[in-house]
């Protein structure tokens, strides 16, 4: 009896939303050949990773199996399916990767600027074309979603076929890209899905969702009655909902300006590959200045409130010298996601404070999800009829309401979050060992480990403020002169109504000058009084103790 079998391993993306990577491998237990499905970023927030740029997910687990690896295969563009690939590339150097044209152009984009070999990413039709990369023979699936060129995977393998969805919706007329095919879904389930995993974004809501081109007739007729100039904004991948408002604005009469690189890039990337073929001719933002208001409409980027943004640099003010001003009307086609909440909600007040009427997504007229609904998880349940249901691309709540949705037709399922290895080889899915999944900070140009103290350190400055206290001692070891104290977000004044700083080091100058001669020649235990009493001086005196970093300099 064979003892090879089909692993399942998330390293990102299963437990939560973002940052996407998925390891599937076939072999003998560890010694499985393996392929990576996406490799994508999350996002930071200034509450849990104050001044990180991106969040990538550890992979020293493939790094170290490197010489296993046999492929890369991305299903589509969006950040937290893509974003990490050019940054973790350098550990993967040599590995082919393999994408659809739209997502290959922007993936070698991403290669390039970060110095890699832009070749190494291979341009691959649509499923019947496949890929054999090892054991594995692997083709990408058309599937609607919110980007042009996304698909679900086909993976065949010694122990049966896998459909990894990837992100998608069921969409019969999605303006832009392949509409939702059944048949060719059923197709393909025909020999036999041994396992499905898949997509659990929207396991709880309830109704059927809803196609991208039902949003053009509302879009039209709020452009169409505007008085002022119009400005929207929408996530800048989603070349299908910047058609249907462009076409719009051109409808009534409306001169179209991109503010945005992300944008632009999206559709160059289209246009290049194909993709988009009949998009409405675009000024720039200096021929915009020459053009009546009321003749206008900015397509622009910061629907989910990013600072740097177009959308919250016109909130502040001027913005490549376009202006907004009272009676002009700003759009959000676009879901808030969670936790990007306050973004959005300071722009719009920053906006209504200008007197420009700002229109959110209104219960669906102007918006709607990229994800399957639940009646379409079901849909495509019935059309793959899988032995076994692994839900991803959820929190932990979406996947195991997923599995509760499958158990409903009879479908094997199990939970299986970032870092667990899931055996799928027989007719019920187990967990075959647990890993270490954790993530890695992109921090300005270095990576940094989320566990190497970094950003905790950060926190704790930004909630209890920061004092450095320096010492300066002679050769015999005797303070010279008094301690002094630099103080960061920190009041000038405390309880005793005198200055903080001259507080601090009054008390600290008072133990330095008793202080016996094994403590001022030991820094270590110098350094640990220190930065106690400097704590508890500023607790008496402003109810918290701060960051404390003590320098000590000694004449030699």
């Amino acid at each position: 009896m064979s003892s090879d079998r089909l692993i399942y391993l998330p390293l990102g993306g299963a437990g939560e939303i973002g940052m996407n990577a998925y390891v599937y491998g076939w072999g003998a237990p560890d010694h499985e050949r393996l392929i990576l499905v996406d490799l994508g970023v999350a996002f930071p927030d200034m509450d849990t990773t104050p001044g990180v740029d991106l969040i990538l997910p550890d992979i020293a687990w493939l790094r170290e199996r490197l010489d296993r690896l046999e492929a890369i295969f991305i299903t589509h563009a969006h950040e937290d399916h893509l974003g990490a690939l050019s940054q973790h590339y350098g550990d993967l150097r040599g590995v082919p990767v393999h994408a659809r044209a739209f997502t290959a152009n922007l993936a070698r984009r991403k290669m390039e600027e970060q110095g890699h070999d832009p070749k190494v990413v291979r341009t691959t039709g649509a499923w019947p074309e496949t890929v054999v990369a090892g054991p594995f023979r692997a083709g990408f699936l058309p599937i609607s979603h919110s980007i042009p060129e996304s698909a679900g995977l086909v993976i065949d393998t010694p122990g049966g076929r896998i459909v990894h969805s990837g992100d998608f919706k069921l969409d019969p007329t999605p303006v832009v890209g392949e509409a939702f095919a059944p048949d060719l879904w059923a197709q393909v389930a025909e020999p036999g899905v041994q396992a499905l995993i898949c997509d659990s974004t929207n396991v709880f809501s309830p109704h059927p969702g809803r196609s991208e081109a039902d949003l053009a007739p509302a879009i039209r007729e709020l452009v169409g009655q505007a008085e002022g100039m119009v400005v929207t904004t929408t996530f800048a991948s989603n070349v299908a909902r910047l058609k249907t408002l462009a076409e719009a604005g051109q409808a009534s009469g409306r001169s179209i300006v991109f503010l945005g690189r992300a944008m632009r890039r999206m559709i160059e990337a289209a246009v290049e590959t194909g993709v988009l073929t009949d998009f409405p001719s675009v000024i720039s933002p200096e021929e915009a200045r020459e053009v009546p208001r009321e003749n206008l409409m900015l397509l622009v980027t910061g629907s989910q409130g990013e600072r740097r943004a177009a959308s919250a640099q016109l909130a502040r003010g001027k913005h490549q010298g376009i202006e907004l001003k009272a009676g002009d009307l700003f759009l959000f086609s676009s879901k808030t996601i969670p936790g990007n909440e306050r973004g959005v909600i300071r722009i719009m007040n920053q906006l209504s404070e200008k007197g420009v009427d700002v229109v959110d997504d209104e219960g669906g007229r102007y918006h709607v999800s990229g994800h399957a609904n639940r009646p379409d998880l079901q849909q495509i349940h019935r059309i793959l009829r899988p032995r076994i249901l692994v839900p991803n691309h959820g929190e932990h709540r979406h996947l195991r309401e997923h599995v509760k949705l499958g158990e409903e037709s009879g479908i094997n399922g199990i939970v299986a979050p970032n870092g667990t290895m899931v055996d799928l080889t027989g007719a019920a899915p187990k967990v075959a060992e647990h890993i270490e999944a954790g993530r890695t900070y992109l921090d300005g140009s270095v990576r940094i480990g989320a566990l190497d103290g970094v950003v905790r350190d950060r926190i704790r400055m930004a909630l209890n403020g920061h004092v450095i206290v320096t010492v300066v001692l002679d050769e015999d070891d005797a303070p010279l002169g008094e301690a002094w104290c630099d103080l960061k977000g920190l009041p000038e004044i405390g309880s005793s109504k005198a200055p903080l700083v001259d507080v601090l080091e009054e008390d600290l100058t008072q133990f330095l000058n008793r202080a016996g001669a094994k403590t001022l020649a030991d820094d270590d235990k110098l350094e640990g009084d220190l930065r106690r009493i400097a704590r508890q001086s500023a607790l008496s005196e402003i109810g918290k103790k701060p960051e404390v970093t003590v320098v000590i300099s000694r004449l030699r």
